[in-house]
């Protein structure tokens, strides 16, 4: 449960552990809920937390038995949502460093979830790191954790990607390894889970213990979750000369997924992309291991998701179209719904129609057969259920229902994926 003062904050949850050793594994349900971020003007939060035995927002992947301890968060809209789903657990509208190092003591906690402002590394952001003021709020958590009366037993944190080459991660390094924590570092999509969806995340995974983890990798930054196979170096991060150089596969990318001609000089590049952007959407579609997004789609009526014809005129050429049967889909972020370009993928459902041969007559028309041609497509935005499907909640997880479809996708589109968390969240407890 994270926070900061002065009205910008992040929020995050510590958690009791129902087990006696991390090795031996109840059949106690546990529930790994929805991962959350507000960001307002100058303000961000993040709330995560675990639910032992009643319905909560994520899915019951991890089985790791917990019990909250406590939910802090200022934001009003996140709180009704946060309880509508969590109608017992203790929420507090508090910020972190309003919390004093007793406090934090008395909470008697063995693990923190965290995920500090991304902000200040993002790659496209101004990068300010410890500078920017938003890091302040994990700094106080870096500076609060040697001096607890009990360092916590497990550390899971999240950001951006960019995060990994920070000097914020360094001071986050050394505070592990002043506390004695083994730990490892990774750079993780939901698609390596088989889930059509790009979402490229840092993330730290730590245990309070002498020996190395079974999978630990010493200055790697791995690219795939752990298993029994062979570590393979030219999918992970190096440290070298004490400087973190990143050597990875090319990355989820989140493109149209309608061409069908798509190679080289016979590609049709009907909006800003190259051959090689169509290539790569003809790969990712003939990956079978990932599922086809038909499978996260509501059956309802969601007529009120169509794009507008102002939007597809003045945007035609930026979007990120996908279909039912695409095996991807671009990185949904708070501006959902409100803004097009870089938010998120959005959904033809018209599958008959080629869109090929919509794109290449466009061209030459006048703006109102160009809205003609396009609504042929039958273009949506995903519902914020979907974006919840995608993201792993559970079919029980819910809004109020004052809370605006606004709210919702900005809600949604700053989350975390459930599946990836839960994952690790196993990996740790194993």
């Amino acid at each position: 449960m994270w926070s900061h003062s002065s009205g910008w904050s992040w929020a995050g949850s510590m958690c009791r552990s129902h087990r006696t050793s991390c090795g031996r594994r109840t059949r106690t349900r546990t529930w790994w809920t929805w991962l959350r971020r507000t960001r307002w003007p100058g303000l961000l939060r993040l709330q995560d937390l675990q639910e032992e035995s009643e319905g909560a927002v994520a899915v019951n992947q991890s089985r790791v038995p917990a019990h909250v301890v406590a939910a802090i968060d200022v934001s009003t809209v996140a709180n009704e949502v946060y309880k509508h789903n969590f109608p017992h657990t203790h929420l507090l509208a508090k910020t972190i460093e309003g919390i004093s190092l007793e406090e934090f003591d008395k909470l008697s906690f063995n693990m923190i979830l965290m995920s500090p402002p991304c902000q200040p590394f993002t790659r496209i952001g101004l990068q300010g790191d410890m500078s920017d003021r938003r890091t302040n709020s994990f700094l106080y958590i870096l500076d609060i954790l040697p001096r607890l009366q009990k360092l916590p037993k497990y550390i899971l944190l999240e950001n951006v990607k960019g995060f990994e080459v920070s000097s914020t991660r360094g001071l986050l390094i050394q505070t592990m390894e002043a506390c004695g924590f083994q730990y490892q570092e990774f750079l993780l999509s939901p698609s390596s889970l088989g889930i059509p969806n790009s979402r490229l995340r840092y993330f730290l995974i730590a245990k309070l213990q002498s020996e190395p983890l079974c999978f630990q990798a010493p200055g790697q930054i791995l690219m795939e979750f752990p298993n029994s196979g062979t570590v393979q170096p030219q999918e992970y991060a190096v440290v070298e000369e004490g400087k973190l150089r990143v050597r990875t596969r090319e990355p989820d990318v989140c493109l149209d997924s309608s061409s069908t001609q798509c190679s080289g000089q016979d590609s049709i590049l009907f909006k800003h992309e190259t051959a090689a952007d169509i290539d790569r959407k003809r790969q990712q579609d003939s990956d079978l291991s990932v599922q086809m997004l038909k499978g996260f789609l509501e059956d309802g009526d969601t007529a009120q998701y169509l794009l507008p014809a102002k939007s597809l005129l003045r945007y035609a050429l930026l979007l990120d179209i996908v279909k039912p049967t695409s095996r991807r889909s671009m990185c949904f972020t708070k501006g959902y719904g409100s803004y097009i370009e870089g938010t998120g993928s959005v959904l033809q459902t018209a599958e008959d129609v080629q869109i090929e041969n919509i794109y290449k007559s466009l061209p030459d028309l006048p703006p109102e057969e160009k809205i003609a041609k396009l609504s042929m497509l039958k273009l949506r935005y995903f519902t914020p259920k979907e974006i919840a499907n995608l993201l792993g909640f559970p079919p029980e997880f819910g809004f109020p229902e004052k809370t605006t479809v606004k709210q919702r996708y900005r809600l949604l589109g700053n989350s975390l994926n459930v599946h990836v968390v839960s994952k690790l969240l196993t990996v740790l407890c194993e």
